[in-house]
């Protein structure tokens, strides 16, 4: 999942030579990616991005992500900002940083915002979209982008024991023990839980919010999967946010059936029209 931030800002000292702020909107297959954030001696979303920005503007500053997304989860509409000091359009940006990325990397839109701009800070809203897929035998295609279960589902037992997800509520319960901030309460706006228009097979669960917790969406789907197969009672999602014990939610859900689809921005004053519109 990601790990959001609830520490204050801390302003950021403007690189000799800044002219303006980019934006950008960044989709990528995790796959082979050990998540975003920049780490030591092995491939990252972060770092593999800021090679293609310096490759084209060495002194620029960033990128700034909004979420710091798992190794093997996917993204279709991450948000970055970095601080550029040559003069290029955002169509420039876009084009000219896909001829500097890999297949499994590209970026969707660019915009000009203001310098030091951090989506982090201006997140108003995150969906992201679990895919679970129902086969008894295993999809080639399907393999690094849905959760495949070959057991047996109630799928309405799992869209009312959904219902207990919205609102805000303290999700202690429902983070990795690699989370250590004190304050977890969120509000979550929706959770849905649908088929595929075109395959009976294949379901999604959707959930919207303003933040999550370190892997909060993937121990929140293994435990309503846990609940549809039979394996927790109705009630389980009820109980641990009362009781705050991670031991009373389910399984984790692997990394690779989460897609990081959307996060809406509270942009600032000053920001340029996107391109691609």
């Amino acid at each position: 999942m990601t790990s959001e931030a609830g520490a204050p800002r801390k302003e950021r000292p403007i690189a000799h030579g800044v002219t303006h702020g980019v934006l950008l909107t960044i989709a990528y297959d995790g796959s082979a990616f050990s998540g975003w954030a920049a780490q030591r001696d092995t491939r990252t979303v972060e770092e593999t991005v800021r090679g293609a920005i310096r490759a084209l503007d060495p002194r620029a500053d960033g990128p700034r992500g909004c979420s710091r997304t798992d190794a093997g989860v996917h993204a279709r509409g991450q948000r970055a900002a970095f601080d550029a000091t040559l003069h290029i359009p955002p169509r420039g940006w876009v084009l000219a940083l896909n001829q500097h990325l890999p297949d499994d990397v590209s970026i969707r839109a660019a915009q000009v915002v203001p310098v030091g701009f951090h989506p982090r800070f201006a997140s108003r809203m995150k969906r992201y979209r679990y895919a679970l897929v129902f086969d008894k035998v295993r999809d080639p295609l399907l393999r690094n982008r849905a959760w495949r279960i070959g057991y047996e589902m109630d799928m309405a037992k799992m869209q009312r024991e959904a219902a207990a997800i919205v609102g805000t509520h303290d999700f202690a319960a429902f983070r990795s023990a690699g989370d250590e901030r004190d304050v977890t309460t969120r509000t979550i706006e929706s959770v849905t839980v649908a088929p595929s228009p075109s395959d009976p097979h294949q379901w999604s669960i959707a959930f919207e919010g303003s933040a999550f917790l370190y892997n909060m969406v993937r121990i929140l789907t293994g435990t309503l999967v846990d609940v549809a197969r039979g394996h927790l009672p109705e009630g389980t999602i009820a109980k641990a946010l009362a009781s705050k014990n991670r031991g009373d939610a389910g399984q984790t859900a692997p990394a690779h059936g989460l897609l990081l689809e959307h996060i809406e921005l509270n942009l600032p004053e000053g920001a340029g029209e996107a391109w691609p519109p």
